[in-house]
């Protein structure tokens, strides 16, 4: 008995039936179509007419939560199911033949001759037509007049989009034949997976690192809207396609930002997701069902879902299913038996699939095995996949997933279909090779295919053929090459040297951390008539820590829904304000979200011609340590911004603890070849580094724009000082300059410091010369890895066959006074110790190895062993070993400073928040 209709359920407008005889009129109308249509059809009409209430703003979520996971059936009907506008049987020839090209391609690289580089198979084999239709009816490029689409290709399916290019003409034989052989087939090498930076102008996004594929189109989908609500570009026609794998989901990061999608009413954002229920190793979900898992989740998340299940061959069974059986049998058999069917036969599957149910089994009596094993999954019917992508489009307010149900190694044949092991399955037999060719029908002789078993030609028609022709036709009509990157852009006029005066006067009386000095710089750069709208501030939920929610009233916080609340700081100077309009992306606590905004920004002046620049400012120990690698993934699209370290440091976060001691950051960032790194100690040196940023990145002029510029900023309050009359400002920003010259003393030595360390160094120098005769300079080491690096090329010269020089912290040493080397910083050792092998002196370091913990500045500081008194004692030690002073004074002087006594440390001060 069905269940009467509750017009108090959740998400409903009434509290009781007001027309009960139209409540009925309404249900034998159901009825009707329950007989006439079956379950189906009645599902599809309730769907609409749910949707039409949503556009109205009638409904929000699901009113029933039983409903939030349907049937194991497509989501749209074969009642309902678009029309194909296509040339199916010349789409059939020309898949086939980019069917081929793929799977030869990785067989080709496997050559003994090559090496054996690997590649994968099966991957698009499986989602072969799930590509091709995107590719001939809904991938829109470059030259479209919307401005194209943004299509994140699955990684393991990359052999696809290199034999469909091939077969375009955009690439040749070679380049195939290049595959994973980027440098021993230079200008023909094609990378392994989308890598932006390896083949800048083909791939736009990587995604081969699972997960951060999602994040990053979510964010991409967000910044298409961003640019539109600031003005700078109209992006209402362009569409963001991420195509990702069942067993990809299990990533935190793919399940993690669908709210935001669903927030923002991202419906320019279509996920869609090739369920062929295998991970690399086995069974996604073996004992339950993924599909329906993922469902629930992006359903409950507030996203259109939309299954394709069953290719067309099921139509007419599940139309004759007016018991659902068949569907109940859909619906209890877990993904494990799912996959070994295909695995098997069409006589297997009739025994252990439909033959579970005496009335499934009667369906397909009259089936031959073949039929059986012909009845398609959804992911290998154009059709249906055209009637989602279709649907997808069209639908309004909320992002949508697309579950496609696929056979992994579709069509390879029965060693590679549905297989554990189909994933590291990297080349075929002859055999394989020949069952494939008549499967496909290449028209290949067998002749050619016995003379090298490693290398069965490639497929491409003659120019001119209907089909080819065909296909050509189809990418003009929807704008051109897909993928395709462009790194033309508008030029933009920089900030002249006002922006940066502020911050070169220094504070005066007062006391400033340069994590303020920084700020004040932004804020400059902000007010700039020229650029300061393309600036993109983006902060986690510590604006007020960082100093930055003076940005609140002003450029205000990005929302497209506007600010709707009554804000409980309205009062205030600084009071928290959101705008459609508003310019700074505040993401939450979600550090990953951030970089994946991050990179959405940073790389607009390729995905849209029209540059942004962001500024990603975050609690420094939740950086590189929590999302290097998506940060990597930035460095591979060639995103261009700044990073900021604020509360950088492991001592300056007075009484926060070991996990915000962050004392290896700059440690991490240099292991990213794209990260240019630097930890300033004063305001001065600020403006010259960012100022040098932006000209590196959208100056026109350094060979190497595509970076992102990490600085360290901490929250301790200090003296900042004016710049000084001829500063070095290429020292500034190759890595070293020296601020503090020894006024006095006789024994030369050296100390460089870096960051919040700089003051510490120069009253070491003070104690050294009054208390011990020891004439110390002083030098401000604002990037230890810009240093390595320039000292790295200039040791390799040779091998490059360039002309022998000194590095640049050699040559600087060599010009100073003399005597050894003491290195600190707030961080770890390792981080000064990257120069170590460049330094013609003796090199004694100090840092904070270890965990951090909570005390007070000068407690930990004295702990650590890298206090004012600690780099004196250090220094006399260096000397010592020199032989210039008696070996028995460093002992001496650590007594005298009580080192061991953590309570008579004294160095730093109070101040800043936490």
């Amino acid at each position: 008995m069905n269940a009467p209709f509750d017009s108090s359920a959740p998400g409903t407008r009434q509290t009781t039936d007001t027309d009960p005889q139209e409540t009925a009129e309404w249900v034998e109308s159901i009825e009707g179509v329950l007989t006439s249509g079956g379950p189906g059809r009645a599902s599809a009409l309730l769907a609409r007419m749910r949707e039409r209430i949503e556009e109205s703003g009638g409904i929000s979520g699901p009113s029933d939560p039983s409903s939030i996971v349907t049937d194991y059936v497509n989501t749209i009907p074969a009642s309902a199911d678009a029309r194909y506008p296509g040339d199916e049987a010349a789409e059939r020839r020309y898949r086939a033949w980019i069917r081929w090209n793929a799977a030869v391609m990785v067989h080709r690289a496997q050559h003994p001759s090559v090496g054996g580089v690997g590649g994968h198979i099966a991957t698009y084999a499986g989602a072969a037509t799930i590509y091709e239709t995107g590719f001939n009816h809904f991938f829109r490029g470059k030259n479209h007049p919307g401005g194209g689409d943004h299509v994140y290709f699955q990684g393991h399916a990359s052999p696809g989009m290199y034999a469909r290019s091939f077969v375009e003409g955009r690439l040749t034989e070679d380049h195939l034949d290049g595959f994973r052989q980027e440098k021993s087939r230079a200008g023909h090498g094609l990378p392994s997976y989308p890598h932006p930076r390896l083949l800048p102008e083909y791939w736009e996004f990587p995604t081969v690192s699972m997960g951060i594929g999602p994040m990053n189109a979510i964010y991409q989908a967000q910044a298409n809207r961003y640019l539109q609500a600031r003005g700078i570009k109209d992006t209402s026609d362009q569409h963001v396609w991420a195509f990702l794998g069942d067993g990809e989901m299990d990533e935190p990061e793919s399940r993690g930002m669908l709210q935001l999608a669903a927030n923002d009413g991202l419906d320019n954002l279509t996920f869609v997701i090739n369920c062929n229920l295998q991970r690399l190793d086995g069974p996604v979900r073996g004992n339950a069902k993924i599909m329906q898992e993922l469902e629930g989740f992006f359903r409950g998340a507030g996203w259109n879902v939309i299954k394709v299940v069953w290719g067309r061959e099921w139509d007419d069974l599940l139309a004759r299913d007016h018991d659902r059986a068949l569907v109940d049998l859909m619906n209890s058999t877990p993904d494990g038996d799912f996959q070994t069917y295909k695995a098997e036969s069409g006589a297997f599957v009739r025994d252990h699939f439909f033959g579970r149910d005496p009335r499934t089994a009667k369906l397909v009596e009259d089936y031959t095995d073949d039929q059986i094993w012909n009845l398609r999954r959804g992911g290998h019917d154009y059709r249906k996949m055209f009637s989602a992508y279709q649907a997808a489009m069209a639908h309004r307010g909320q992002p949508t997933v697309i579950l496609v149900k696929t056979v992994k190694g579709y069509k390879l044949g029965p060693s590679f279909e549905g297989r554990m092991a189909s994933h590291q399955m990297k080349k075929m037999t002859l055999q394989d090779l020949t069952e494939f060719r008549d499967l496909l029908r290449i028209p290949i002789s067998d002749a050619e295919l016995g003379k090298d078993v490693y290398r069965p030609p490639y497929y491409r028609p003659e120019a001119g053929s209907a089909e080819l022709e065909y296909m050509l036709e189809r990418r003009r009509a929807l704008g051109g090459a897909v993928p395709e990157r462009r790194s033309k852009y508008t030029q933009i006029e920089l900030p002249d040297a006002k922006a940066y005066e502020l911050a070169k006067k220094g504070s005066g009386a007062q006391q400033a951390a340069t994590t303020m000095a920084f700020a004040r710089i932004l804020r400059e750069i902000l007010r700039d008539k020229n650029m300061g709208h393309r600036v993109v501030p983006i902060i986690p939920d510590e604006a007020r820590t960082f100093g930055m929610d003076a940005y609140f009233p002003t450029a205000k916080i990005y929302n497209p829904k506007g600010h709707t609340y009554m804000s409980v700081d309205r009062e205030l100077l600084l009071a928290y304000k959101e705008s459609a309009t508003g310019q700074i992306l505040h993401v939450g606590i979600n550090e990953a979200g951030a970089v994946a905004a991050f990179t959405a920004a940073g790389t607009s002046y390729a995905t849209h011609g029209e540059p942004l620049i962001p500024v990603y400012v975050f609690y420094s120990m939740f950086g590189f340590q929590r999302t290097g690698d998506s940060f990597w993934a930035a460095a591979d699209q060639m995103t261009r911004g700044f990073v900021i370290g604020a509360t950088a440091g492991r001592t300056t976060l007075m009484g926060e603890g070991l996990q915000h001691g962050d004392g290896h950051s700059p440690l991490l960032a240099s292991t990213n070849p794209a990260v240019v790194s630097y930890d300033p100690a004063y305001g001065y040196e600020l403006a010259h580094i960012v100022r040098s940023g932006f000209e590196r990145m959208y100056g026109g002029e350094h060979p190497d724009p595509n970076v992102m510029y990490y600085l360290t900023v901490y929250n301790e309050p200090i003296s900042q000082p004016a710049e000084p009359e001829g500063v070095d400002v290429e020292g500034i920003l190759r890595g070293m300059h020296r601020v503090a010259q020894a006024g006095g003393g006789s024994i030369p030595a050296q100390v460089l410091a870096s960051g919040v360390a700089v003051p510490w160094a120069i009253e070491a120098q003070r104690i050294l010369a009054e208390e011990w005769d020891v004439a110390a300079d002083v030098w401000s080491v604002t990037s230890w890895s810009e240093l390595r690096r320039e000292a790295l090329d200039a040791d390799e010269a040779v091998l490059h066959e360039r002309a022998p020089r000194e590095p640049y912290v050699t040559q600087r040493l060599r010009e100073s006074s003399g005597g050894p080397v003491v290195a600190v910083s707030d961080y770890m050792r390792a981080v000064q110790d990257q120069i170590a092998q460049f330094v013609p002196q003796r090199f004694l370091s100090l840092g904070a190895d270890g965990f951090g913990f909570s005390d007070t500045r000068a407690a930990a500081r004295r702990f650590f062993r890298i206090d004012v008194e600690s780099i004196v004692v250090r220094t006399l030690e260096a000397l010592a070993l020199d032989g210039v002073i008696a070996a028995d004074v460093p002992a001496r002087a650590a007594e005298q400073y009580r080192l061991q006594d953590v309570n008579a440390g004294h160095t730093g001060n109070s101040g800043g928040d936490a």
